[in-house]
Protein backbone atom coordinates (compact mmCIF):
# COMPACT_ATOMS: atom_id res chain seq x y z
CA UNK A 1 0.00 0.00 0.00
CA UNK A 2 2.85 2.07 0.63
CA UNK A 3 4.12 1.99 -2.63
CA UNK A 4 0.85 2.64 -4.20
CA UNK A 5 0.50 5.46 -2.07
CA UNK A 6 3.83 7.04 -2.59
CA UNK A 7 3.01 6.73 -6.49
CA UNK A 8 -0.19 8.37 -6.41
CA UNK A 9 1.63 11.42 -4.34
CA UNK A 10 4.57 11.28 -6.74
CA UNK A 11 2.50 11.66 -9.61
CA UNK A 12 0.14 15.01 -8.04
CA UNK A 13 3.55 16.46 -7.77
CA UNK A 14 5.45 15.56 -10.64
CA UNK A 15 1.76 17.02 -12.62
CA UNK A 16 1.75 20.40 -10.67
CA UNK A 17 5.71 20.65 -11.10
CA UNK A 18 5.17 20.67 -14.99
CA UNK A 19 3.07 24.07 -14.51
CA UNK A 20 5.18 25.02 -11.96
CA UNK A 21 8.99 24.76 -12.55
CA UNK A 22 11.59 24.60 -10.42
CA UNK A 23 9.88 25.16 -6.92
CA UNK A 24 9.60 21.17 -5.48
CA UNK A 25 9.48 22.52 -1.95
CA UNK A 26 6.18 25.11 -1.81
CA UNK A 27 4.53 22.00 -4.04
CA UNK A 28 5.45 19.09 -1.17
CA UNK A 29 3.76 22.19 1.59
CA UNK A 30 0.71 22.37 -0.87
CA UNK A 31 0.31 18.87 -1.24
CA UNK A 32 0.91 17.93 2.47
CA UNK A 33 -1.50 20.37 3.60
CA UNK A 34 -4.07 18.85 1.12
CA UNK A 35 -3.46 15.18 2.46
CA UNK A 36 -3.39 16.77 5.64
CA UNK A 37 -7.72 17.93 5.32
CA UNK A 38 -6.10 21.43 5.57
CA UNK A 39 -5.86 24.85 3.96
CA UNK A 40 -3.13 26.65 2.17
CA UNK A 41 -1.84 30.59 2.57
CA UNK A 42 0.56 31.03 -0.16
CA UNK A 43 1.84 34.45 0.51
CA UNK A 44 4.37 36.53 -2.01
CA UNK A 45 5.71 39.01 -4.55
CA UNK A 46 3.03 39.61 -7.79
CA UNK A 47 3.99 37.29 -10.41
CA UNK A 48 5.97 34.37 -9.27
CA UNK A 49 3.19 31.88 -9.46
CA UNK A 50 0.96 32.11 -6.55
CA UNK A 51 -2.27 31.50 -8.84
CA UNK A 52 -0.70 29.47 -11.26
CA UNK A 53 0.60 27.19 -8.07
CA UNK A 54 -3.16 27.11 -6.90
CA UNK A 55 -5.04 26.82 -10.04
CA UNK A 56 -2.30 23.77 -11.34
CA UNK A 57 -3.18 22.14 -7.94
CA UNK A 58 -7.19 22.32 -8.57
CA UNK A 59 -6.51 20.81 -12.21
CA UNK A 60 -4.91 18.12 -10.94
CA UNK A 61 -7.32 16.71 -9.20
CA UNK A 62 -10.79 15.48 -10.80
CA UNK A 63 -13.44 17.54 -8.52
CA UNK A 64 -14.82 21.27 -8.90
CA UNK A 65 -12.85 24.18 -8.72
CA UNK A 66 -13.77 27.67 -7.94
CA UNK A 67 -11.45 31.31 -8.45
CA UNK A 68 -12.89 34.03 -5.99
CA UNK A 69 -11.70 37.06 -6.84
CA UNK A 70 -11.63 39.08 -3.39
CA UNK A 71 -12.63 42.85 -3.56
CA UNK A 72 -12.88 45.76 -0.98
CA UNK A 73 -16.24 45.90 -1.46
CA UNK A 74 -17.38 42.04 -1.04
CA UNK A 75 -20.17 41.22 1.53
CA UNK A 76 -20.07 37.49 2.86
CA UNK A 77 -23.26 36.92 0.61
CA UNK A 78 -20.82 37.03 -2.42
CA UNK A 79 -19.46 33.75 -0.63
CA UNK A 80 -21.74 32.02 1.11
CA UNK A 81 -24.94 32.41 -0.75
CA UNK A 82 -28.07 34.18 -0.09
CA UNK A 83 -31.70 33.77 0.07
CA UNK A 84 -34.16 34.85 -2.44
CA UNK A 85 -37.68 35.56 -2.32
CA UNK A 86 -39.39 33.76 -5.62
CA UNK A 87 -43.13 35.56 -5.77
CA UNK A 88 -45.01 32.58 -7.94
CA UNK A 89 -44.23 30.38 -4.95
CA UNK A 90 -44.36 32.71 -2.17
CA UNK A 91 -41.31 31.03 -0.53
CA UNK A 92 -37.65 31.87 -0.34
CA UNK A 93 -34.96 29.87 -1.76
CA UNK A 94 -31.56 29.61 -0.51
CA UNK A 95 -28.93 29.69 -3.33
CA UNK A 96 -25.63 28.55 -2.55
CA UNK A 97 -22.54 30.90 -3.11
CA UNK A 98 -19.03 29.83 -4.70
CA UNK A 99 -18.20 28.40 -1.42
CA UNK A 100 -19.96 25.49 -1.93
CA UNK A 101 -17.17 23.60 -4.45
CA UNK A 102 -14.31 21.33 -3.34
CA UNK A 103 -11.33 23.61 -4.17
CA UNK A 104 -11.89 27.46 -3.75
CA UNK A 105 -8.90 29.59 -4.82
CA UNK A 106 -9.41 32.95 -2.63
CA UNK A 107 -7.18 35.24 -4.97
CA UNK A 108 -5.73 38.36 -2.94
CA UNK A 109 -7.50 37.27 0.18
CA UNK A 110 -6.66 40.30 2.21
CA UNK A 111 -8.07 42.54 -0.09
CA UNK A 112 -11.43 42.12 1.33
CA UNK A 113 -12.75 43.45 4.97
CA UNK A 114 -12.23 41.63 8.25
CA UNK A 115 -16.39 41.12 8.18
CA UNK A 116 -16.26 39.44 5.03
CA UNK A 117 -12.99 37.35 5.54
CA UNK A 118 -14.52 35.84 8.76
CA UNK A 119 -17.17 34.41 6.48
CA UNK A 120 -14.73 31.65 6.02
CA UNK A 121 -13.88 30.64 9.18
CA UNK A 122 -16.54 28.33 9.89
CA UNK A 123 -16.10 26.64 6.56
CA UNK A 124 -12.42 25.95 7.03
CA UNK A 125 -12.76 24.86 10.26
CA UNK A 126 -16.16 22.68 10.56
CA UNK A 127 -16.76 22.05 7.09
CA UNK A 128 -20.18 23.91 7.10
CA UNK A 129 -21.83 27.03 6.74
CA UNK A 130 -24.45 28.30 8.85
CA UNK A 131 -26.62 30.82 6.76
CA UNK A 132 -29.95 32.40 8.58
CA UNK A 133 -30.14 29.90 11.35
CA UNK A 134 -29.37 27.11 9.18
CA UNK A 135 -26.49 25.02 8.80
CA UNK A 136 -25.69 23.96 5.05
CA UNK A 137 -22.67 20.73 5.11
CA UNK A 138 -19.43 21.10 2.49
CA UNK A 139 -18.59 19.10 0.24
CA UNK A 140 -15.98 16.53 0.41
CA UNK A 141 -12.90 17.02 0.16
CA UNK A 142 -13.08 20.92 0.57
CA UNK A 143 -9.73 22.83 0.08
CA UNK A 144 -9.01 26.29 0.30
CA UNK A 145 -5.95 27.62 -1.20
CA UNK A 146 -5.29 31.80 -0.77
CA UNK A 147 -3.08 33.87 -2.20
CA UNK A 148 -2.06 37.41 -0.92
CA UNK A 149 0.62 40.30 -1.34
CA UNK A 150 2.45 41.00 1.99
CA UNK A 151 4.36 43.94 -0.21
CA UNK A 152 1.23 45.92 -1.25
CA UNK A 153 -0.66 47.54 1.72
CA UNK A 154 -2.88 50.09 -0.25
CA UNK A 155 -6.38 48.47 -0.27
CA UNK A 156 -5.61 45.66 2.36
CA UNK A 157 -6.55 44.35 5.27
CA UNK A 158 -3.97 42.22 7.28
CA UNK A 159 -5.59 38.65 8.07
CA UNK A 160 -6.40 38.19 12.13
CA UNK A 161 -4.89 35.91 14.16
CA UNK A 162 -8.12 33.52 14.18
CA UNK A 163 -8.27 33.71 10.41
CA UNK A 164 -4.32 32.64 10.00
CA UNK A 165 -4.67 29.90 12.39
CA UNK A 166 -7.17 27.84 10.00
CA UNK A 167 -4.84 27.69 7.14
CA UNK A 168 -2.20 24.74 7.99
CA UNK A 169 0.55 26.11 5.81
CA UNK A 170 1.77 29.70 5.12
CA UNK A 171 4.01 29.39 2.66
CA UNK A 172 6.01 31.56 -0.16
CA UNK A 173 7.60 30.68 -3.91
CA UNK A 174 9.68 33.29 -4.31
CA UNK A 175 11.80 33.77 -7.44
CA UNK A 176 13.12 31.13 -10.21
CA UNK A 177 16.64 30.92 -10.62
CA UNK A 178 18.07 31.66 -14.41
CA UNK A 179 17.94 28.40 -16.07
CA UNK A 180 14.26 28.11 -14.35
CA UNK A 181 13.13 31.11 -15.77
CA UNK A 182 14.36 30.73 -19.18
CA UNK A 183 12.55 27.10 -19.46
CA UNK A 184 9.94 29.40 -18.30
CA UNK A 185 10.17 31.81 -21.03
CA UNK A 186 10.40 29.32 -23.34
CA UNK A 187 7.61 27.03 -22.25
CA UNK A 188 4.91 30.33 -22.83
CA UNK A 189 5.24 29.28 -26.95
CA UNK A 190 2.77 27.32 -26.70
CA UNK A 191 0.67 29.23 -24.64
CA UNK A 192 -0.51 28.71 -20.69
CA UNK A 193 0.45 25.19 -19.23
CA UNK A 194 -1.85 25.31 -16.85
CA UNK A 195 -5.21 25.28 -19.13
CA UNK A 196 -4.45 21.99 -20.69
CA UNK A 197 -2.68 19.81 -17.35
CA UNK A 198 -5.02 16.45 -16.70
CA UNK A 199 -6.62 15.23 -13.60
CA UNK A 200 -3.65 13.63 -11.91
CA UNK A 201 -6.06 11.95 -9.25
CA UNK A 202 -9.86 10.84 -8.55
CA UNK A 203 -12.01 12.46 -5.70
CA UNK A 204 -11.75 8.63 -4.43
CA UNK A 205 -8.16 8.29 -4.58
CA UNK A 206 -7.36 11.12 -2.34
CA UNK A 207 -9.86 9.84 0.27
CA UNK A 208 -8.05 6.88 0.18
CA UNK A 209 -4.82 9.21 0.52
CA UNK A 210 -5.83 11.04 3.34
CA UNK A 211 -6.65 7.76 5.21
CA UNK A 212 -3.49 6.64 4.99
CA UNK A 213 -2.77 9.26 6.49
CA UNK A 214 -4.46 8.98 9.17
CA UNK A 215 -2.50 5.76 9.65
CA UNK A 216 0.56 6.64 9.90
CA UNK A 217 2.37 5.68 13.60
CA UNK A 218 3.91 8.40 15.17
CA UNK A 219 6.21 7.26 18.51
CA UNK A 220 5.70 8.82 21.36
CA UNK A 221 9.02 10.20 21.61
CA UNK A 222 7.71 12.52 18.09
CA UNK A 223 4.88 13.89 20.17
CA UNK A 224 6.68 14.72 22.73
CA UNK A 225 9.00 16.78 20.67
CA UNK A 226 6.38 18.15 18.69
CA UNK A 227 4.48 18.90 22.27
CA UNK A 228 8.05 20.77 23.24
CA UNK A 229 8.04 23.02 20.31
CA UNK A 230 4.74 24.02 21.11
CA UNK A 231 5.72 24.72 24.71
CA UNK A 232 8.39 26.51 23.95
CA UNK A 233 6.79 28.79 21.86
CA UNK A 234 4.85 29.56 24.39
CA UNK A 235 7.11 30.71 26.90
CA UNK A 236 9.35 32.22 24.97
CA UNK A 237 10.05 36.18 25.51
CA UNK A 238 9.90 37.04 22.02
CA UNK A 239 6.26 35.81 21.43
CA UNK A 240 3.46 37.47 22.96
CA UNK A 241 1.28 34.71 21.35
CA UNK A 242 2.03 31.15 20.87
CA UNK A 243 1.59 28.18 18.98
CA UNK A 244 -2.16 26.85 19.53
CA UNK A 245 -3.38 23.53 20.40
CA UNK A 246 -5.08 23.90 16.68
CA UNK A 247 -1.78 24.10 15.99
CA UNK A 248 0.02 21.60 17.54
CA UNK A 249 -3.10 19.37 16.09
CA UNK A 250 -2.04 20.34 12.84
CA UNK A 251 1.57 19.89 12.91
CA UNK A 252 0.63 16.34 14.07
CA UNK A 253 -1.56 15.76 11.12
CA UNK A 254 0.59 17.09 8.68
CA UNK A 255 3.68 15.54 10.11
CA UNK A 256 2.12 11.83 9.06
CA UNK A 257 1.58 13.47 5.64
CA UNK A 258 5.07 14.29 5.41
CA UNK A 259 5.62 10.67 5.87
CA UNK A 260 3.20 9.41 3.88
CA UNK A 261 4.41 11.39 0.84
CA UNK A 262 8.09 10.14 1.58
CA UNK A 263 6.95 6.71 1.27
CA UNK A 264 7.20 5.93 5.26
CA UNK A 265 4.55 4.67 7.27
CA UNK A 266 5.86 6.40 10.24
CA UNK A 267 6.84 9.83 11.38
CA UNK A 268 10.36 10.96 12.31
CA UNK A 269 11.70 13.90 13.90
CA UNK A 270 12.76 15.47 10.89
CA UNK A 271 9.17 15.79 9.57
CA UNK A 272 8.43 18.17 12.52
CA UNK A 273 11.55 19.74 11.73
CA UNK A 274 11.14 20.42 8.11
CA UNK A 275 7.61 21.73 8.59
CA UNK A 276 7.86 23.29 11.90
CA UNK A 277 8.17 27.12 9.87
CA UNK A 278 5.72 26.74 7.65
CA UNK A 279 3.15 25.22 9.55
CA UNK A 280 3.70 26.85 12.99
CA UNK A 281 5.61 30.53 12.15
CA UNK A 282 2.30 31.73 10.51
CA UNK A 283 0.60 31.17 14.53
CA UNK A 284 2.67 33.17 16.54
CA UNK A 285 2.85 36.84 17.60
CA UNK A 286 6.04 39.02 18.27
CA UNK A 287 6.27 41.46 20.92
CA UNK A 288 6.82 44.81 19.72
CA UNK A 289 6.80 44.69 15.95
CA UNK A 290 4.77 46.20 13.61
CA UNK A 291 2.78 43.79 11.57
CA UNK A 292 5.05 44.18 8.48
CA UNK A 293 8.25 42.74 10.22
CA UNK A 294 6.58 39.38 12.05
CA UNK A 295 6.22 36.75 9.81
CA UNK A 296 10.01 36.93 9.12
CA UNK A 297 10.56 37.42 13.18
CA UNK A 298 8.21 34.65 13.56
CA UNK A 299 10.61 32.66 11.61
CA UNK A 300 13.71 33.36 13.04
CA UNK A 301 12.05 32.90 16.82
CA UNK A 302 10.75 28.92 15.12
CA UNK A 303 13.99 28.07 13.89
CA UNK A 304 15.14 29.48 17.22
CA UNK A 305 13.68 27.23 19.28
CA UNK A 306 14.29 24.22 16.78
CA UNK A 307 17.96 24.64 17.42
CA UNK A 308 17.69 24.63 21.16
CA UNK A 309 14.88 21.81 21.59
CA UNK A 310 16.57 18.47 22.08
CA UNK A 311 15.42 15.87 19.00
CA UNK A 312 14.88 12.31 19.93
CA UNK A 313 16.75 9.65 18.94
Amino acid sequence: MTTETAGLIARLEQNIASVLLGKPDPIRLVVVALLAEGHVLIEDAPGVGKTSLAKAMARSLDCEFTRLQFTPDMLPSDILGSSLFLPNLGEFEFRKGPIFTNILLADEINRTSPRTQSALLEAMSERQVSIEGRTYPLAEPFFVLATQNPYEHEGTYPLPENQLDRFTVCTEIGYPDRETELRVLAAQRDGEQVAELKPALSIDQLKVLRTAVREVTVEDSINNYLLDLIEASRDHDELELGVSTRGGMVLYRSVQACALADGRTYAVPDDVKQLAIPVLAHRVVCRGLLREGQRARAKGVINQILENTPVPR
